[in-house]
């Protein structure tokens, strides 16, 4: 109790001493979706624009983004009706308020001289990420913690974001106006042992629905978001990333399973990274495997991936065609107890620990071919936890 007066005393002495407040922002980076009918197209336009996603021909500014334009107007109508058979819209921007809210009340208890809020960027939708950079200057934020919300890393997805950010901050420089904040990042977080033990303890739930004799020979098919082969070729982490979700999830596990790891939402003709999730299914009911469990290991809330694809195209629709098959999808981390306390978990040590990346963020991939890339990871890898932003440790026990 003498420590903690202590320390809480020279905080006061510090803030009286300071003009700063500690106003610390948490930006949630994620892809985003559509809430409405009318938001699909301006959806896939961005989507289908961003090279670091998706790489095209007859894309960016020097081709007026021709095939991205071309793509997103005859896909529109396809993906307003999926859209609209899981109730009009992506619920991915409800569920990351209800995870930054839950996020920011635990943090408040852990670090209670921080003004701390969390604020959302989609890359595709809106918030979008600069014009939220933008609002938290506005609302005054001294120091931003770029935190994805994609536990693993790839170029396409937080590679993109964290590149949006970098592109935003030098170009209010360029024009006289510079950013007013300093930054830090969590760029990946793919075997956090809560996040593992979430998983773990959805895909119980779902183990526990069959029968005591089927339980052990259900094939437990991890599902991830998959890459252009392009992609992966010039060497990014993704697929090792994912690898390592899945074998911490089997070893808290006990290898009670079978299992595999498998790709879904392919698009487009070229040859991205497989086994197709879709394909899979229907090999393991040929092969005499019944009982299913999809995992969605990549993804932190439900959306169209898990909502369309896996609950209607890979349980309802299979199962349809296979009455003898018995397909379960595991819930989503969504609100999970376990995922909010991870998340408000890693962005406490974040502080705590002063904010720094591993040595990972700074490594290009070897075949790299964008030339933000390379500047993006010096500046994110830099980056630390302001010393003049007054933190008292957080509780060791809250750690």
């Amino acid at each position: 109790r003498i420590q903690i007066l202590f320390e809480k005393m020279l905080l006061q002495r510090r803030l009286l001493s300071s003009s700063r407040n500690g106003k610390v922002g948490v930006f949630m980076l994620n892809l985003g979706g559509p809430e409405s009918s009318e938001a699909v197209h301006p959806f896939l336009l961005r989507l289908f624009s961003d090279r670091d996603l998706i790489p095209l021909p007859l894309q960016g500014p020097k081709y007026n983004n021709l095939l991205p334009k071309f793509i997103a107007k005859r896909r529109t109508p396809k993906i307003i009706d999926q859209y609209n058979k899981i109730g009009g819209g992506s619920p991915i921007k409800e569920w990351t308020t209800t995870q930054g809210t839950g996020m920011i009340s635990r943090l408040n208890e852990m670090f209670p001289e921080l003004d701390i809020n969390f604020y959302i960027g989609f890359r595709y939708a809106e918030p979008l990420t600069e014009a939220t950079l933008d609002q938290m200057e506005q609302d005054g934020v001294e120091h931003c913690i770029a935190f994805t919300q994609y536990p693993q890393y790839s170029c396409s997805t937080t590679g993109s974001s964290f590149n949006a950010i970098y592109k935003h901050i030098t170009e209010r420089q360029k024009n006289g106006n510079p950013l007013n904040m300093s930054f830090s990042a969590i760029d990946r977080w793919a075997t956090e042992p809560l996040l593992v033990e979430a998983f773990s303890e959805l895909i119980t739930q779902q183990l526990e629905k069959l029968e005591p004799k089927e339980r052990s020979k259900a094939v437990l098919l991890f599902s991830a978001h998959s890459l252009p082969m392009s992609v992966v070729n010039r060497g990014d982490p993704y697929p090792q990333e994912v690898g390592a979700t899945v074998e911490a999830v089997m070893k808290r596990l006990n290898y009670s399973n079978p299992y595999r790891l498998v790709w879904q939402s392919k698009v487009g003709p070229s040859a991205w990274l497989g086994a197709p999730t879709d394909e899979a299914v229907e090999g393991l009911i040929k092969n005499g495997r019944k009982n299913i469990i999809l995992v969605p290991i990549a993804f932190t809330s439900d959306h169209i991936e898990t909502l369309f694809e896996m609950d209607i195209e890979y349980v309802e629709d299979v199962m349809k065609k296979h009455p003898e098959a018995n397909i379960l999808r595991c819930g989503s981390l969504n609100d999970h107890p376990l995922f909010i306390e991870c998340i408000s978990q890693l962005v406490a040590r974040h502080i705590k620990t002063g904010g720094s990346t591993i040595p990972q963020m700074s490594l290009r991939c070897p075949m790299c071919v964008n030339p933000t890339c390379g500047p993006m990871r010096g500046f994110f890898s830099t980056r630390k936890f302001p010393e003049q932003i007054p933190v008292v440790q957080a509780k060791e026990e809250s750690l």
